[in-house]
């Protein structure tokens, strides 16, 4: 008798876990379809509004970042390549979708994250200096802090990286919550607040014909990290 029960007991629970196996393996086979769907509707609608457009640049940048961001993901979890087209995305919708800027947004992480040289990419030299300028790196005898003052301060030399650089961060602290842990978060606020908030208010007075765009842009990362503090603060 405690054998049939074993048995029977044994027979239910492996129901049970092949069950919860297939219901996770649904989930996730869901889920990368979402991903899968969002990446192909954002590339075929930048790879419509490039062409309707002429914008060759972006018509490289496309398939050029999807293949630098092959297999990568983002601490959330999902494809790489879906930040990048969203903030190109987010370029247009704010009016911002001039050529160099979709091309700069759509390969701004591939000379960092992917191990690319900028001068390799085929792109035009407005394009590499954006690449170049969103690109961090802390040179020989230098320290972190001073790299990210000169990588600040170097910034606003093109409007294309600063634009980029502030919709970048704009994505950044709007996902952040659901992936970076709290001492990341603590420290990605500081650096937004340190350098990018001052970085727009720079922006606005040198690239006045964005001043409207970086109103939105400075409103939306604040209000972003004042929300996230607050929630912290009352979580301890």
């Amino acid at each position: 008798m405690a054998d049939t029960y074993k048995n029977a007991h044994e027979t239910v629970n492996g129901s049970k876990d092949i069950q919860l196996n297939e219901l996770t393996i649904g989930r996730a086979n869901g889920v990368a379809d979402l991903y899968k769907n969002e990446d192909e509707k954002m590339y075929t609608f930048l790879r419509g509004v490039a062409t309707g457009g002429h914008m060759y640049e972006t018509l490289k940048a496309l398939p050029y970042a999807r293949a630098c961001h092959q297999g990568q993901t983002r601490k959330s979890g999902e494809p790489y390549i879906i930040h990048p087209e969203k903030m190109a995305c987010e370029a247009i919708s704010l009016g911002l979708g001039f050529d160099s800027l979709l091309a700069v947004c759509l390969l701004h992480d591939c000379a960092e994250d992917c191990g690319i040289k900028v001068d390799d990419l085929p792109m035009s030299d407005a394009v590499k200096r954006g690449v170049q300028l969103m690109t961090f790196e802390v040179l020989d005898g230098e320290t972190k802090e001073a790299a990210k003052a000169r990588y600040y301060n170097n910034m606003i030399q093109s409007r294309e990286a600063t634009l980029c650089k502030i919709i970048d961060r704009t994505h950044n602290v709007s996902t952040m919550s659901g992936a970076f842990t709290e001492q990341k978060m603590v420290a990605y606020i500081a650096e937004t607040r340190t350098y990018v908030l001052p970085l727009i208010k720079r922006a606005k007075e040198i690239y006045p014909q964005d001043a409207n765009v970086m109103f939105a842009l400075k409103f939306h990362i604040s209000s972003v990290i004042d929300s996230v503090e607050n929630m912290m603060k009352q979580g301890r």
